[in-house]
């Protein structure tokens, strides 16, 4: 996987892809959509962060890693209630364009 790292960066593949559906999808598609990546990426740095938690215990960068762990959790949590909000938006639209 070619990928430049460094702070705050993101690839360009993959903020071209999210600036895409917030561009070209209808808004609350847009919303579920985004809110769906930002659930899932915030579920899979969690999966990460425990399991170097768990991999570190003892060192000294395990600190860091259990505070990602909490931190992440806590996103998964606020990110999964967007996710679920964004969907209600979504398909209330979806039903007034059927309806109308």
């Amino acid at each position: 996987m070619d990928i430049e790292v460094k702070p705050r960066a993101v690839p360009k593949e993959v903020d071209n892809l999210l600036k895409g559906m917030a561009a070209e999808l209808p808004p609350g598609a847009a919303a579920m959509m985004l809110s769906n990546v930002a659930n899932r990426a915030t579920a899979v740095l969690h999966k990460l962060a425990r399991e170097q938690g768990n991999a570190t215990k003892g060192q000294p960068n395990w600190g860091r890693w259990a505070s990602l762990t909490n931190v992440s959790r806590d996103a998964v949590l606020r990110t999964a209630t967007c996710r679920d909000t964004a969907t209600q938006l979504y398909q209330q639209e979806a039903a007034q364009e059927t309806e109308g």
